[in-house]
């Protein structure tokens, strides 16, 4: 390879991404970011194009999600380019697509025709839908699947109707439970020796993440409705006003709430017959949230985070996103890391959240440039000079 791996817990692994746009490259990108020799392969069309899925090459979008990789350029509706990439997948341990079902299939590059090739290869599949069924074949979005999925019908105030959270949180949980099949397919592979097809869905991620909300309809057939910045079950929790801003507070259980209320400077809550139980405290929510209110605008949000964080309540700040990374603590996580340039345009991209205390992660090397190490790559899988050359002629790479 022509740099070091990101990290030594996957280096012995190697992967073909032929993602695009989001989900699938979060996925690759936790495999790149734990040092997987992680080859993105890109459609020859894309080199020329300049309105390409998932933004500019070089906008913070497309730079965020493909660092640690190199990239090759491959015509896969070319004989020569599909005879190639085949011999890449041969040798590869992983493969991961985000293809409409039937588009891999045409191209013949399913997970059933390399498997023929490849037993131990591990194959990850993200689509809208899923790989069959009655809507297996419609182009997936983010914001469907939001809305398929239930979330938007439990986001925002109520009565103001679906709304949309503000990232694009089926993208990319799907990719991140591919990349945590793709591994558990890999452990597997330990001890059978064999790989598998590793699927999920957009719509699947967002289901799942639906979690305790999922679970009040399944076993309560309780359907949740919006509720704004109030926590569902544990009250009072939301956003209040401060003389300069806004924080939130979050209790959970008689203890913390009474914490708070002593915190607060209202002791005699604790006993007011509509707030003592919880029971009370869901009943009588807006009352509550209006009498805390009442006390909270007559202090600066510093003060109320240091005053109930100091008591045993969880309170914090709302911030911005230029706030967020300007944190202390954040800045102490390292949550921005520096990308090597090697030509001294510097810029920093958002850390893994996970640390290892033996293999860390990095952000080894920038974002590849289209096919820039298509020659480099192929060479590494036995591809003569010879061969490369004819590639080059037919069209192919």
């Amino acid at each position: 390879m022509s740099f070091p791996p990101a990290s030594a817990a996957l280096s012995r692994f190697t992967v073909l991404d032929l993602t695009r746009v989001r989900s699938g490259p979060t996925a690759v990108r936790q495999l790149a970011d734990w040092g997987a020799n992680v080859i993105k392969i890109e459609a020859l069309a894309e080199g020329t194009s300049g309105d390409q899925p998932g933004g500019p090459r070089h906008g913070s979008d497309f730079q965020n999600l493909h660092r640690n990789k190199r990239a090759i350029a491959l015509d896969l509706k070319r004989p020569e380019g599909l005879a190639a990439f085949l011999r890449l997948a041969a040798k590869a341990d992983v493969v991961v697509e985000n293809f409409r079902p039937d588009v891999k299939t045409k191209l013949g590059i399913d997970y059933d025709s390399l498997r023929r090739i490849n037993p131990r290869l591990v194959y990850g599949s993200i689509s809208g839908f899923g790989q069959d069924g009655p809507y297996h074949k419609r182009p997936g979005f983010d914001q469907i699947a939001q809305g398929m999925g239930g979330l938007m019908s439990i986001t925002g105030a109520p009565s103001q109707g679906p709304m949309r959270v503000g990232i694009p949180v089926a993208d990319l949980t799907a990719g991140l439970f591919c990349a945590m099949g793709i591994l558990t397919a890999l452990l597997e592979r330990e001890i059978s020796g064999e790989g598998q097809w590793v699927q999920t869905s957009l719509l699947q991620a967002q289901i799942f993440m639906l979690d305790f909300q999922a679970a009040r309809w399944l076993m309560e057939k309780e359907v949740a409705k919006q509720a704004g910045n109030n926590h569902p079950t544990s009250i009072p929790t939301g956003v209040f006003k401060t003389s300069d801003g806004f924080i939130n507070i979050a209790t959970t259980g008689g203890k913390i709430w009474e914490r708070c209320a002593e915190a607060l400077g209202g002791p005699e809550w604790i006993t007011d017959p509509a707030y003592a139980t919880a029971l009370a405290r869901s009943k009588n929510r807006d009352a509550l949230n209006s009498v805390i209110e009442a006390h909270t605008i007559t202090r600066t949000t510093t003060e109320w985070v240091e005053k109930l964080n100091g008591a045993g309540v969880p309170c914090g700040p709302i911030y911005s996103i230029d706030q967020t990374f300007a944190d202390p603590q954040v800045k102490h996580l390292q949550m921005a890391q520096q990308v090597p340039t090697g030509d001294g345009c510097e810029f920093e991209l958002v850390a893994q959240p996970v640390t290892l205390s033996r293999t860390p992660s990095r952000i080894a090397v920038r974002p590849p440039e289209f096919s820039e190490h298509t020659d480099e790559v192929l060479r590494e899988f036995g591809f003569s000079v010879d061969e490369i050359t004819a590639l080059k002629r037919s069209g192919a790479v």
